[in-house]
């Protein structure tokens, strides 16, 4: 099933981290698009670094809270650490989508509960899949045309 993932990064290297991370998932999934990488401002949290963002788009036969425990681990093991919400981190990566598949569990929400409202989700998600739609919410580049303008 098609997964669409959210990457970032504002620690230490963040593009390296990136790259790195875009690798592991590579290894583990069927990659089938990944976008350039986008430098954004941290939305809420602390004062921090700024984040470098992409989008990729994965094939994956796994049930979708595996997928989620699968990306979990790959942050895990480049050494993510959740100590503070919305703060810096070394490594992100949401699960934004996955197929049309709707979900509200404890654990995964499907699709991602604020993608919609992302431009640093949609811009890079818009770049390697144009005519992508977000379930429930539409198509992603009439989403990103409703949002204000990047600061």
């Amino acid at each position: 099933m098609k997964a669409v993932v959210a990457l970032g990064a504002n620690l230490d290297d963040p593009k390296a981290a990136i790259e790195l991370a875009i690798a592991l998932l590579g290894e583990a999934t069927n990659l089938i698009a990944v976008s350039s990488l986008h430098l954004t401002r941290p939305v809420g949290g602390p004062p921090q670094p700024d984040y470098v963002n992409a989008v990729c788009i994965i094939d994956s036969e796994l049930p979708a809270l595996e997928l989620l425990h699968l990306l979990q681990g790959v942050e895990k093991s480049m050494g993510r650490v959740r100590t503070q919400h919305w703060g810096p981190r070394v490594i992100d990566l949401d699960l934004i989508s996955y197929g049309a598949l709707l979900s509200k569990d404890k654990e995964l929400t499907l699709p991602h509960s604020q993608a919609h409202e992302r431009r640093f989700v949609l811009e890079p998600w818009a770049e390697i899949d144009p005519y992508a739609v977000l379930p429930t919410h539409g198509p992603i580049c009439e989403i990103l045309a409703q949002l204000p303008p990047a600061e």
